[in-house]
C-alpha cells in the first residue's frame, strides 16, 4: 500500500479528532468573529493548501455574504507593500507553516490590525506561532508529497470556522456527521475512471461553487502523482474559451454537488456529452457519498477522487509518494 492511500484512508479518524481537539478554540473563536465581525477575508496558502482557502472562500461568501480573497503572498514578501485589512480576518493555511512568503503575508496583515488565523499541521511552527490563533489539524505525519489528509482536515477546519461564526446548528451536526461518511467514501470507486485517465493526453476536472475549489485539487494531484495534464474550470466558465479543446473522446471529470448549482452543472454535462467528450460524473454515473449539509457535499467527494488517483498512478508504474520533482515542504520566498 502506497503512503497517499494509507494517509488518505487516514483522513476520517484526522477529521474526528480535529473536532474534538478545537472545539472549545471554534466556539470561541465563533464569538469572537461575531463581536468583531469583519469587513473582508483573506487568506494566505499555497499549493493544496491554497485550494483548501478557495474552498474557505466559497463558504465565507454563499453563508455570510463576506468578500474572501487570497492574497498573492509575494505582496508582502517581495513588494513589501503595506496591506489595509484594519478589523479584517486574515486565515494561514499550510501544512509545514513554514513557506517565508506565507508567514510573510500573515505578519503583514496582522501588523495592518487584522485578526489572524492559522490552520497548520505542524503546531509549532513559524505560522503558528505568530498567528493570533492558531488551529491545528492534528492530522498526524503526512510522509507522502502528496496532501491527503492535511487536505480534507483543512477543508473541515474552514467549514467549522463558518458554522462557529454563523452560528449555524444545522452545519455544525453534519461536521459531525462526516467522519463516518468520509469512512464509507473510501470504499467507493468509480467505474472506468483509472482506464480514462490512464489514457488521457489532457483532461478537465470541472465544479461550480464550493466544489470548484476540490477540481482544482484533484487537477492538481493528477498532475503531481500521475504526471496527468489536468485543468480545473468551473462548469460556467468552460463554456467559454476551455470549451473549444473539448472534441470527440475528450476525457472530462465533473463534480455535480446537490446545492442550487446542480442544475447549471447538469445542463453543461448535457453539453459536453453532446460535443462527444467523454463525461464521468461524481453525483451522477459516479456514486458518492451524500453529506449531511450541501456546503459539505465536496469533502466526501475528495476522499473517494484521492484513493481513485492514487490506483492510476499505480496504473500508470508511478510512484505517487515520491514524485521525480517535488518534495514534501516547498519554502518560497
Amino acid at each position: 500500500m502506497s503512503l497517499m492511500r494509507q494517509e488518505a484512508s487516514e483522513a476520517p479518524e484526522a477529521v474526528a479528532r480535529f473536532l474534538t481537539r478545537n472545539a472549545t478554540a471554534l466556539a470561541d473563536l465563533g464569538r469572537r468573529l461575531r463581536k468583531l465581525d469583519p469587513p473582508v477575508v483573506l487568506t494566505s496558502a499555497r499549493g493544496s493548501s491554497d485550494n483548501a482557502a478557495g474552498y474557505l472562500k466559497y463558504l465565507t461568501e454563499i453563508a455570510l455574504g463576506i468578500p474572501c480573497a487570497s492574497v498573492g503572498a509575494s505582496v508582502a514578501s517581495i513588494y513589501a507593500a503595506p496591506l489595509r485589512v484594519q478589523n479584517g480576518l486574515s486565515v494561514t493555511i499550510s501544512q509545514s507553516g513554514k513557506s517565508p512568503d506565507i508567514v510573510a503575508l500573515q505578519d503583514a496583515a496582522r501588523r495592518s490590525g487584522a485578526l489572524t488565523v492559522a490552520i497548520v499541521n505542524v503546531d509549532d511552527s513559524p505560522a503558528a506561532r505568530s498567528a493570533d490563533i492558531c488551529l491545528p489539524l492534528h492530522a498526524g505525519a503526512e510522509r507522502s508529497v502528496a496532501a491527503t489528509k492535511s487536505f480534507i482536515v483543512s477543508l473541515v477546519a474552514a467549514a467549522a470556522i463558518i458554522a462557529e461564526w454563523s452560528a449555524d446548528e444545522d452545519l455544525k451536526s453534519a461536521l459531525s456527521a462526516l467522519p463516518d461518511q468520509l469512512a464509507r467514501a473510501c470504499a467507493l470507486q468509480w467505474p472506468g475512471f483509472v482506464d480514462c485517465a490512464v489514457k488521457a493526453e489532457s483532461l478537465y476536472v470541472l465544479g461550480r461553487g464550493p466544489s470548484y475549489p476540490i477540481a482544482a485539487e484533484t487537477a492538481l494531484k493528477l498532475k503531481e502523482t500521475c504526471a496527468i495534464h489536468a485543468e480545473a474550470y468551473s462548469a460556467a466558465e468552460v463554456m467559454h474559451g476551455p470549451l473549444e479543446l473539448v472534441e470527440p473522446g475528450f476525457p472530462l471529470l465533473v463534480y455535480a454537488q446537490d446545492d442550487a448549482a446542480l442544475p447549471g452543472t447538469r445542463a453543461a454535462v448535457e453539453r459536453l456529452k453532446a460535443m462527444g467528450a467523454d463525461v464521468g460524473v461524481a453525483g451522477g454515473n459516479w456514486p458518492v457519498i451524500a453529506a449531511s449539509h450541501p456546503l459539505l457535499s465536496p469533502i466526501p467527494m475528495i476522499q473517494t477522487a484521492y484513493l481513485e488517483i492514487e490506483r492510476v498512478a499505480q496504473a500508470l508504474g508511478r510512484n505517487p509518494d515520491a514524485p521525480r520533482q517535488l518534495r514534501k515542504v516547498t519554502e518560497t520566498l
